[in-house]
């Protein structure tokens, strides 16, 4: 692994207010993205020789060639660029990429962005619809109406089968997100909830109550990456990037080799070797919400708590601001912000932390946190490690 950690930083970050815009194609979310966390970078687009994103399905409005697309879009002309999807934790892996290139002089200024109108999308901006993939392991999922809250509800009742998890503790990581966003002016649901409130709401694919799916909305972010040196001239704090790790296993569930654990073994493995650190050393965590399960599994696999524990450990309080690990202060992706690939929203709270300005739930001076992010159906995972 390229030996770049603590060399390349952070330095301006950007997420979008909007969470319902139907007037608005995701091109123009993403272009302001690109030019806020630009802002918040004290640079503009001539500054900029390397982009990355992803947007390939119709919410996000480009196709197979989406990082051209969007580059031209925004008015950019990078010598670098990454269109790396691997689903939600596209993001971070695109952010650790950039660090790579840098390091290796490929680039000094990258820009890492996302957005999307899930909320809003009709496939009103072209007729692009994903591959559905019927044949392979596809078969033996897609002929019988399974959707992403049902593959993960297979993956947590295995975990309450092998582990006696319940669903109360599922429930208290919605409670706490929900507990999170609550000063975050720009949270899609900000009210309280209880583990009540949780466990009487619809059931959308046992054992997920609504409430322990992600909310679905419209917005975006994005990063700006640099050297340190030229990160301690910005007019914000830098957040150095110190480790980094990412793993891909299989698209779909019915080829996972275990249904309680995941890809995240190894990048959260590979990201704290390169920064020489433990779970221990970790002040903020935010863990990919797409529902209440995944941050549950990400603790584990990252090594916060014991395999089969997250369960008790979410309900002792230890994710809570006050907690051994807060998690997902900005209310995450199940109380806060979720357009598609909210791996960018994990990185952009992270930074939010180190620079004591998080809008939801600020922890006390931490000096060291860790973005981590699934996607598809556990296929893949990334992982980020970054410091003041």
């Amino acid at each position: 692994m390229s030996n770049w950690s603590g060399s390349v930083a952070v330095a301006g970050v950007y997420e979008s207010p909007t969470r319902r815009d139907p007037n608005r194609h995701p091109f123009e979310i993403q272009a302001e993205c690109v030019l806020g966390a630009l802002a918040n970078a004290g640079m503009s687009l001539p500054d900029v020789d390397g982009f990355a994103t992803s947007a390939a399905l119709e919410a996000e409005g480009a196709g197979p060639f989406s990082v051209i697309e969007l580059a031209e879009w925004i008015g950019l002309r990078p010598t670098y660029f990454d269109s790396t999807d691997i689903g939600g934790a596209s993001p971070i892996s695109q952010i650790g990429h950039a660090a790579a290139a840098i390091h290796a002089g490929m680039a000094e200024v990258v820009v890492v962005s996302y957005a999307a109108n899930s909320y809003s999308s009709s496939v009103r901006w072209g007729e692009r619809t994903e591959d559905v993939e019927r044949e392979g392991p596809g078969q033996f999922e897609v002929p019988y109406g399974r959707t992403i809250p049902s593959a993960f509800a297979l993956a947590a009742n295995r975990h309450m089968y092998e582990y006696g998890t319940t669903p109360e503790h599922l429930a208290q990581v919605a409670v706490t997100c929900r507990a999170n966003a609550a000063t975050n002016p720009d949270a899609r649901y900000r009210s309280p909830i209880t583990i009540d409130d949780v466990l009487t709401g619809p059931m959308i694919a046992s054992p997920f109550h609504r409430l322990d799916c992600c909310v679905v909305t419209d917005s975006g972010g994005a990063v700006v990456v640099t050297t340190v040196e030229r990160a301690r001239d910005c007019p914000n704090q830098p957040a150095r990037l110190l480790g980094f790790g990412e793993s891909i296993h299989q698209q779909w569930l019915n080829q996972a080799d275990s249904f309680v654990s995941s890809p995240g073994v190894t990048s959260g493995h590979r990201a704290f070797a390169q920064a020489g650190l433990s779970p221990t050393d970790i002040d903020v965590a935010q863990l990919y919400d797409a529902n209440t399960f995944t941050p549950m599994i990400a603790l584990e696999d990252l090594g916060f708590c014991q395999r089969g524990e997250a369960g008790e450990f979410v309900s002792s309080g230890a994710i809570a601001r006050d907690g051994k690990i807060p998690i997902n202060t900005d209310g995450g992706g199940l109380s806060s912000n979720h357009p598609g690939r909210r791996g960018i929203f994990t990185v952009v709270e992270s930074v939010r932390q180190l620079r004591g300005r998080g809008p939801g739930a600020q922890v006390d001076n931490p000096e060291v946190a860790l973005a981590h992010g699934f996607g598809g159906e556990l296929s893949s995972c990334a992982t980020v490690i970054m410091g003041v």
